[in-house]
């Protein structure tokens, strides 16, 4: 319901879209106070983390994860996951240089062939998902080993370089003192945010993640918003992929490896649901950042990568079980009041029963007076005619 109702014992109801919008902030409150929690400790537990140069590190490489980790949630809100982006992030930007550097393209050229590498990628997924029927799973789990795999045959398992000098400008430029992945971001950010909210790719996606089938039966085209949205997400691996490439200068078949793990990690940390209809871009960009500094944080206290990624993966576990709970908690509610809902409409249906039974009564009172009467009149005019013979001669 969209506004709020009395209930049967006479209390006011909160809508279920309220209920759902309240937990999302709930969500997006604690991935922000972690952030901050994991911001203060770091400040105390380093002396190098509030160096400029460190801080600089962390909103490049946190930059790459939120800008990708956009594409993901919107393929999360669809009920879908794209596991392929690490290697479509790699297999973009070996294209990508190889363009510039045998191909002799200029580099804005060549960061637009990344990109769309990464869009040829997400049409497959796309199209394997909709048409093809697939689980996005298997789907995107196939394209994570293909896209890989190609990666390492079109270079050769070598490094690909001779890429232009202002290729590093990509990711590292600066305008004053802001890096340009930042500035990426906050477009990328708020083309998202515009998205979701204000155009029919937004809704139709919230629409397919909450009940695909319902979707499909008031109208929308689901198979084409579907694959929409994994060219979408593959199109901003491919321009992460670039970025990861101009801070090495060179086209890495084995880079972003784990890239997939840190975007829906972030997407899921910020309040998207893996079960489909719920996220938002703030979200997302709040668990991207706090994925960032769990890495920065973890080099500069000496911590290996292999912990990192069982940190990593179990923020991942703490988010979806908190996700299920909360949408336990959320399903209750919902019966709960169906239930307060199915008792008043007994009630109410009580009560009128008895209003009309007791409308039949009058009335069957009310036939039974006028027969009397009927009867009594029958009864007068008969008197009448024996007090007059004559008047029934003919």
């Amino acid at each position: 319901m969209s506004t709020a109702q009395a209930t049967g014992r006479g209390g006011l109801r909160v809508p279920d879209t309220v209920r759902d919008r309240f937990s999302e902030i709930v969500s997006q409150l604690t991935a922000a106070g972690a952030l901050i929690v994991v911001f203060i400790y770091l400040s105390f537990a380093s002396p190098y983390f509030l160096s400029a140069g460190n801080l600089f590190n962390v909103g490049v490489q946190s930059s790459v994860i939120a800008l990708v980790a956009v594409g993901e949630t919107l393929v999360i809100l669809t009920a879908g996951i794209d596991l392929s982006v690490g290697s479509v992030a790699a297999l973009s930007g070996v294209l990508g240089v190889m363009a510039m550097s045998q191909g002799g393209l200029p580099v804005f050229v060549g960061v637009l062939v990344g990109v769309a590498v990464g869009a040829v990628a997400g049409l497959v997924n796309g199209l394997l998902v909709s048409r093809g029927q697939l689980a996005p799973f298997i789907a995107t789990l196939g394209m994570f080993g293909v896209a890989r795999g190609l990666a390492f045959i079109v270079s050769g398992a070598v490094a690909v370089y001779g890429a232009p000098d202002n290729f590093r400008l990509v990711g590292e430029g600066e305008i004053g003192p802001v890096p340009l992945p930042i500035i990426y971001l906050v477009i990328v950010a708020v083309l998202g945010h515009l998205v979701l909210t204000r155009t029919r790719l937004g809704r139709y996606s919230y629409a397919m993640g909450s009940n695909k089938d319902a979707a499909r039966f008031s109208g929308i085209p689901v198979r084409l918003y579907q694959m929409y949205v994994y060219i979408i997400c593959g199109a901003l691996a491919g321009f992460g992929g670039m970025i990861l490439s101009s801070r090495v200068h060179s086209g890495q078949p084995n880079s972003a490896i784990g890239l997939e793990l840190d975007v829906i990690a972030a997407a899921v940390i910020g309040g998207a649901s893996l079960f489909g209809g719920q996220g938002t871009v703030a979200g997302t960009l709040i668990g991207a950042f706090l994925i960032g500094l769990i890495r920065n944080g973890s080099v500069l206290l000496n911590i290996t990568q292999y912990y990192q990624e069982v940190i990593i993966g179990v923020i991942i576990w703490l988010a979806v079980y908190w996700d299920q709970l909360r949408r336990r908690r959320l399903s209750a509610g919902a019966q709960t009041m169906r239930k307060e809902d199915k008792d008043a409409d007994v009630e109410t249906a009580g009560d009128n029963g008895g209003g009309t039974s007791g409308a039949g009564d009058t009335d069957h009172h009310a036939g039974a007076g006028l027969r009397d009467r009927e009867v009594a009149s029958g009864e007068d005019r008969a008197g009448a005619g024996a007090d007059h013979p004559s008047r029934g001669r003919p």
